[in-house]
């Protein structure tokens, strides 16, 4: 089994709906080690992230449920915990607000 690390990047992330931020690709488990999220504005923003469980007829499950963001501020998500995502699985993103945040994701692939 290889072990690859890659990073996913989301700019200006949208608030009318999700953005998919990383989908597993097939014959692969993918280990997030690191989500980041940045409030670049000057008031607080609310940001949603969830997991698409493909495996369980599509079932979202919510990592985060409209958490607020202080201005200025990078919010780590996962506070040293690891998440675990199948195959087609996939991790999606929404802001609160246009435009307010950036989003950065670290994972590991095993194939």
């Amino acid at each position: 089994m290889a072990n690859t690390f890659k990073n996913a990047f989301a700019a200006d992330v949208n608030h009318a709906a999700y953005v998919d931020l990383y989908t597993a690709p097939s014959s692969t488990t993918t280990v997030i080690l690191g989500l980041a999220i940045c409030n670049k504005t000057a008031t607080a923003v609310d940001a949603t992230v969830q997991i698409q469980d493909t495996s369980a007829s599509n079932a979202d499950f919510q990592v985060l449920d409209t958490v607020s963001i202080p201005a200025r501020t990078t919010l780590e998500v996962l506070a040293g915990q690891k998440y675990i995502l199948e195959t087609t699985d996939v991790l999606r993103v929404k802001s609160g607000t246009a435009s307010a945040l950036d989003v950065s994701l670290g994972i590991m692939e095993i194939t």
